[in-house]
């Protein structure tokens, strides 16, 4: 199941970045679907894939050459990478940990990957099993990524190259011309880096992955620049913001400081309450702009599923993009079936791993690849 998943995951991301409506919800009903078919019949899983997937007659065309294509580089969409012999992702696929077939990389993607090079021997080494020394190989690895989701349209009109005419500025020139409208300066909206909001789980069965995600939280904040904005929150039992420890420029300062402030270090998980206390004291401040929003959690859950899925869809429904990080997922057996994920996934638009270096520089491809808008 685990394999079979995070291929779905990947085929899901395809889709996707070629303009098909897919939710992590629909992956889900393709998995159990896939369980009652034959997995090695092409034609079983396309027709599956296809009904459950495609909504749209016009999507059908691109359906059918994404699917072409993923079956080329896997055959066998249940095998796991190792299985299946396929060149590793630094060899040039795009979109997930399994080397799929995808749209060409540009060039500032083929620049992420690039960074990569010296960490390669740790690339897909889960994080738990880090020691020290690697801690520092993979912070210099992590603090090279990019992380720019896109820009967002504003309100505002500026002067450039856009779809309306400039009156004002017409009318002021045509009195050097006496009153002749010689040429038609125009608007365009102005545009402004999409914000980020980082939501970070801390309880106790994060805890072999906490301090690395810690440093991948200091990296975007170290990495953001141009009025990009970058708010940071961790939870447990409650929720603390870390967004001004974030700001200090050594990230050994500042990982000290936010244990300092954190009370709750590896306790139990609320994710639902730790949320609801996000949408009363910081919603308003944080979910404006349009950002996008990176949940990392395993998704253990002490809480209440009906507070999780309420909380979750009111999120989904405050920012542009809501994507899951999940250290667990590519793990022996994986998948997704406590009662917490199966109430919260129908409303996130990415599920996504974040178990090792490779799977994180993935998500800065993805990030990076999101459209402005």
């Amino acid at each position: 199941m685990s394999g079979l998943l995070e291929n779905l995951l990947v085929f899901g991301r395809l889709l996707r970045a070629l303009g098909l409506e897919v939710h992590v919800g629909r992956l889900l009903d393709v998995a159990e679907a896939l369980q009652h078919i034959t997995l090695s019949s092409r034609d079983e899983v396309y027709h599956t894939c296809r009904a459950l997937l495609v909504h749209r007659h016009d999507d059908l065309a691109t359906f059918d050459r994404a699917f072409d294509a993923f079956w080329r580089v896997h055959g066998d969409l249940v095998l796991p990478p190792a299985a299946t012999g396929l060149p590793p992702v630094e060899q040039g696929a795009h979109g997930g940990t399994i080397g799929v077939a995808a749209p060409a990389l540009d060039a500032a993607d083929e620049k992420t990957r690039g960074t990569w090079t010296d960490a390669e021997t740790l690339a897909r080494k889960d994080f738990a099993a880090f020691t020290t020394d690697e801690l520092a190989v993979a912070r210099s690895a992590l603090d090279r990524l990019e992380w720019t989701p896109g820009l967002r349209r504003t309100r505002r009109w500026v002067r450039g190259r856009g779809p309306r005419v400039d009156l004002r500025r017409a009318l002021a020139r045509s009195v050097r011309t006496g009153g002749d409208l010689v040429t038609l300066p125009r608007r365009r909206r102005r545009t402004r880096p999409r914000p980020l909001v980082l939501l970070c789980d801390i309880s106790g069965s994060m805890e072999p992955y906490s301090r690395i995600l810690l440093h991948f939280a200091h990296s975007i904040g170290a990495r953001r620049r141009g009025g990009q904005r970058l708010e940071a929150f961790l939870f447990s039992t409650r929720l603390t913001r870390i967004t001004l420890q974030l700001r200090t420029r050594s990230v050994d300062e500042a990982v000290a400081e936010i244990a300092a402030a954190v009370s709750d270090w590896s306790g139990g998980t609320r994710i639902g309450d730790a949320l609801r206390q996000f949408h009363q004291r910081w919603s308003r401040r944080t979910l404006h702009g349009g950002p996008v929003v990176l949940i990392i959690s395993d998704g253990w859950d002490r809480g209440d599923p009906i507070v999780l899925r309420d909380q979750i869809r009111r999120l989904r429904r405050s920012c542009h993009s809501l994507i899951w990080l999940n250290p667990l997922i590519g793990t022996p057996d994986y998948a997704p079936l406590t009662r917490g994920l199966q109430a919260a996934l129908p409303y996130v638009d990415d599920f996504v791993a974040a178990r090792t270096l490779s799977d994180l520089a993935d998500v800065a491809v993805q990030l990076n690849a999101i459209r402005s808008g």
